[in-house]
């Protein structure tokens, strides 16, 4: 029989497009309280945006899901946590699999309705039921690339402009429609999470409205700790406030380490 490792693990879900590089220090802040960080890339990403179209939900779910279950497997302690697309297969996975350690949602798009989006968005669901076309319409990022941070909305433009490969410069529509259908696998359950959660997001998400928030704030099971950021934009954990974010994220965590 296999002995489980006393070191907290921690698993971290970047956003859709993403890599790693969306979690800022995030990552860093953890290790220093001890634990062992993982952030898996999933699938259809660290590659060509066309990759996209070869996965979906079912696709991104199975991948954190089997990973969850495998740190199960090696650690007394495992939490989770994930920004944007990745807080909502955090969150999925939690609901799914009783995760009862801690929670770390960041910017969950629940709805898409930032103040960034056009007001004909809700068309896309018209565009999904034709098929093919929703696989070559393609969403491209663009300013303000979630960041209210002049200095840092400068890099990211000219990282975009050598074509590295930090993020994806567009999506495919049908992908969309697979973010989707997360988030209404999302939005059913959410009272039998049990678990101690940290929501953070931004009160001027150009993404997702604070709508997003407030909905599982009324619905999450289990303790619920929020942190409302005033000066920044969807990709919060690089932004303007990151400093503020990662205190209460290293607050929120070293509470658990303090009560092992």
């Amino acid at each position: 029989m296999s002995v489980l490792r006393d070191t907290p693990a921690t698993l971290l879900i970047h956003g859709l497009g993403g890599t790693a590089y969306d979690l800022g220090e995030v990552p860093r802040t953890l290790e220093s309280l001890g634990h062992t960080v993982y952030l898996p890339t999933l699938p259809g990403h660290a590659g060509e945006p066309r990759d996209l179209l070869k996965v979906g939900a079912r696709d991104w779910l199975t991948c954190i899901t089997d990973q969850y279950r495998e740190l199960r497997k090696q650690h007394s302690v495992v939490h989770l946590g994930g920004l944007c697309l990745g807080a909502l297969l955090a969150l999925e996975v939690a609901k799914r699999e009783q995760h009862r350690d801690r929670l770390l949602l960041m910017a969950p798009t629940v709805f898409l309705d930032g103040w960034a989006l056009p007001k004909i968005t809700w068309m896309r669901h018209l565009v999904y039921r034709l098929g093919s076309l929703a696989e070559r319409m393609r969403i491209d990022e663009s300013e303000p690339y979630g960041i209210k941070n002049d200095r840092l909305r400068r890099i990211v433009r000219s990282r975009f402009s050598r074509g590295d490969r930090f993020h994806y410069p567009y999506v495919p529509l049908a992908t969309i429609r697979e973010v989707d259908r997360l988030r209404s696998w999302v939005r059913r359950g959410l009272g039998k999470l049990a678990c101690p959660t940290l929501l953070v997001y931004a009160r001027e998400d150009e993404i997702t409205s604070p709508r997003s928030a407030h909905y599982l704030s009324h619905r999450l099971g289990g303790a619920l700790e929020t942190l409302a950021l005033a000066d920044s934009y969807h990709m919060l954990t690089v932004d303007n406030e990151r400093a503020l974010l990662n205190q209460r994220v290293h607050a929120f965590m070293a509470t658990e380490t303090a009560h092992r």
